[in-house]
């Protein structure tokens, strides 16, 4: 094992830095090389040493392309919260509704096409995520996406000329498999190519992306909702053309993720990756970068090929958990008022172009709260912000179980829907944006794309009952709860932070080594900010 310690000190010398010799991490994928334990070691107390500021100015292109990848986020959230829109567009009611028994002159989506319209993709992404991780572990992030990109381009014409429900039910499965690969590998992906410090802001953006996702829906629909003829939806669904090619250029241009690389024994392939997501200088060794990720992937070496049943033995089985079950708790905690926000403020009593000006002025607070909360990460913690920001949510959801309870007023109907915005606001600047990094840490470098998979899939089997259930809670046909479903969702909420300040850790300033070596060690979530890993500990 090499222990030269002497660094290079100028760029020109890291340039002329012998490269690895391009060969497998291990040969056949069974037997162990050697790497520059010196080497792993110096980058990453380098990673460690670096402030916030001077991550971004290393590696400012890393951060770049976590924000193209976070843009595939976009188009699930258009299209999640362009069917919440359409349920509460005039036009398109008329077209594939029913008179209302409340008021025959209007015509609105029964509760369970409503259900079935806002379910469909989801059960698309729910096979989608499942494809993901298979096909990312094969083929990698880059062309993985770049596939769903191209499959999502096709499947938009189906949407678009759909003219009955069954072609638009179809149409929001289809469209939901790309959406379940975009899912699985943004976090990953995000999470593998930045250093450590940028690792909570950039899994972040994914929430921000959903966010600004709403806002472009918001916007586009609050001008055509009013219209009367087909344009009213089938512009909004035409529009999703604008995000897929784009993406799918830029993605084409992008570097690997050097741990997929890394990985799949394609080393040399590796640094080059490194060097094009930082910039070289004495204290940024592509070689060393690399060794690093060897030495943690070889503290997850296994002789086997990674396989979904992996995943549910020994600690990768707890990591499983803590994923399948921040995902599954985003449905619980307050999430789906803020996706039928609009539908929602008309059951409160606002006029349709309230209502929908009050969902774009939810969307764009998300997303103010979504960057705000890139600090509170950073400073306070994942598990900090995750755990009191989903007690906090509880008791507004109380709350607005109270406002829903006291009759039918307009100060109610103002209070009720007031605290349905600030639901889903503090949403996103606490447990949403956590959960991104969460999910993006927490399982092993080996596994990693098969655990986002199914972690989505986790949320997928709780969302598509949770919509259902929200439809019957708020529909006037149905049981027309309105603010008082806030009593179910908080008591949904409880059980999620219970278990969340049981079970998940907080991962902040631990690189992967140390997140391996914790969950090895089997060291309780709420001692792992106390525990020491030494930098040289390996096991």
């Amino acid at each position: 094992m090499n222990t030269n310690t002497e660094k290079p000190s100028s760029v020109s010398e890291v340039e002329a830095h012998p490269a690895s010799t391009g060969g497998p991490v291990y040969e056949d994928e069974k037997r162990k090389t050697d790497y520059d334990r010196s080497g792993a070691i110096d980058a990453e107390k380098v990673e460690h040493d670096m402030t916030v500021i001077q991550a971004v100015k290393a590696y400012p292109a890393a951060s770049w392309w976590a924000f193209v990848m976070s843009c595939t986020i976009i188009m699930e959230s258009y299209c999640v919260f362009l069917m919440g829109q359409f349920i509460a567009t005039a036009q398109f009611a008329k077209d594939f509704g029913v008179p209302s028994a409340v008021d025959p002159t209007k015509h609105i989506i029964v509760a369970s096409w409503q259900s079935a319209f806002q379910c469909a993709g989801p059960v698309g992404a729910f096979m989608g995520v499942f494809i993901a991780g298979p096909i990312t572990s094969w083929i990698g992030y880059r062309w993985a996406t770049i596939g769903g990109l191209m499959a999502l381009n096709g499947f938009i014409f189906i949407f678009y000329f759909g003219d009955s429900k069954g072609m638009l039910l179809a149409a929001q499965i289809l469209e939901g498999i790309p959406w379940g690969i975009f899912i699985a590998n943004a976090p990953a992906y995000c999470s593998e190519i930045v250093p450590m410090r940028l690792r909570a802001p950039a899994t972040q953006m994914l929430q921000m992306f959903w966010a600004i996702g709403a806002i472009i829906v918001g916007g586009i629909t609050y001008h055509f909702q009013s219209k009367n003829d087909k344009s009213a939806y089938r512009v909004p669904i035409a529009l999703q053309w604008m995000f897929p090619t784009p993406l799918a250029i830029l993605l084409f241009i992008a570097p690997e993720s050097p741990w997929w690389l890394v990985r799949k024994g394609r080393l040399e392939e590796a640094e080059k990756s490194v060097r094009r997501l930082g910039r070289a200088s004495s204290n940024d060794n592509p070689a060393d970068a690399v060794a690093m990720m060897r030495r943690t992937i070889e503290l997850e070496a296994s002789e086997k090929q990674p396989s979904l049943i992996e995943l549910w033995k020994g600690t990768d089985r707890y990591r499983t958990l803590i994923v399948c079950g921040v995902y599954a708790s985003q449905n619980l905690t307050g999430n789906l008022i803020a996706n039928q926000a609009v539908y929602f403020f008309k059951q409160a009593g606002m006029a349709d172009n309230t209502a929908f000006a009050l969902g774009l002025i939810t969307s764009a607070l998300q997303w103010i709260m979504v960057m705000a909360s890139w600090v509170l990460t950073t400073y306070l913690g994942r598990r900090t912000i995750y755990v009191y920001g989903q007690f906090i949510n509880c008791a507004f959801l109380v709350a607005l179980g109270i406002a829903g309870s006291v009759g039918v007023s307009k100060a109610a109907n103002n209070a009720q829907a007031s605290l349905g915005l600030i639901v889903s606001v503090l949403f996103c600047l606490g447990p949403a944006p956590a959960s991104w990094v969460i999910i993006g840490e927490t399982s092993s470098i080996r596994l990693r794309p098969l655990t986002t998979g199914i972690g989505r899939g986790a949320y997928y089997l709780v969302n598509i009952p949770c919509i259902f259930l929200a439809s019957y809670m708020l529909n006037t046909d149905k049981w027309n709860l309105g603010g008082k479903s806030g009593y179910i969702w908080a008591g949904t909420a409880l059980v999620c932070t219970v278990m969340a300040w049981i079970w998940v850790p907080e991962m902040k300033h631990r690189s992967y080594r140390e997140i391996d070596i914790l969950f090895t060690r089997h060291v309780p979530a709420r001692k792992w900010k106390q525990t020491v890993v030494d930098i040289n500990d390996d096991e």
